[in-house]
């Protein structure tokens, strides 16, 4: 588990309340701490609060942004390793276990087409229905995804059908959230 870290906002800052999603604005020069730095994106202490603030605001907090450095096929098509390691990188702003190993993503599919472009279809599930910060983890996926090179166009569909539930976590996520 990662130590906690307190900062002074060095602008003005977007953010999501977690768990409801609600967009605020955190002042420039307010504390404050943030809990987890996963995947490039912050989960901050703010007000008695906890906000999401996304990695393309990492300079807000005095951090730099994370930065994909994936090769790209010379053949044009979209590399499902690659596709897979940035889904790792998605987190839900509470749970320091990624999109994946904690048994969101149902089911990803690549079509490769020359005539019309390489898209990546994600169905993905969240581990509860009313989750305020579903958007933004949905969100998060598609805009990783469309960093992969070749990647055209990307569609991410939220299902509840079956329900998430603990027996889909991975042996690792078990193990990180002590349920093992």
């Amino acid at each position: 588990m990662q130590e906690r870290e307190v900062v002074l906002t060095k602008r003005e800052v977007e953010a999501r309340l977690v768990p409801t999603g609600t967009e605020i604005m955190i002042p420039s020069d307010t504390f404050v701490t943030i809990t987890q730095s996963l995947g490039g994106s912050f989960t901050v202490a703010v007000n008695g609060n906890l906000a999401r603030i996304e990695g393309h605001n990492a300079d807000a907090l005095g951090k730099k942004p994370l930065e994909s450095s994936f090769e790209t096929p010379a053949d044009g098509t979209v590399n499902e390793n690659q596709v897979w390691e940035a889904m790792q990188n998605c987190y839900d702003p509470e749970i320091p276990v990624n999109v994946v190993d904690l048994g969101l993503i149902y089911d990803c599919r690549i079509d490769n087409d020359p005539e019309n472009g390489n898209h990546v279809y994600v169905l993905m599930t969240l581990t509860a229905a009313g989750c305020g910060m579903g958007p933004v983890i949905t969100e998060d996926v598609k805009t990783k995804l469309e960093h992969v090179p070749n990647v055209n166009k990307v569609t991410v569909e939220l299902t509840f059908d079956p329900p998430w539930n603990n027996d889909m976590l991975t042996d690792e996520a078990k193990l990180e959230l002590g349920m093992l």
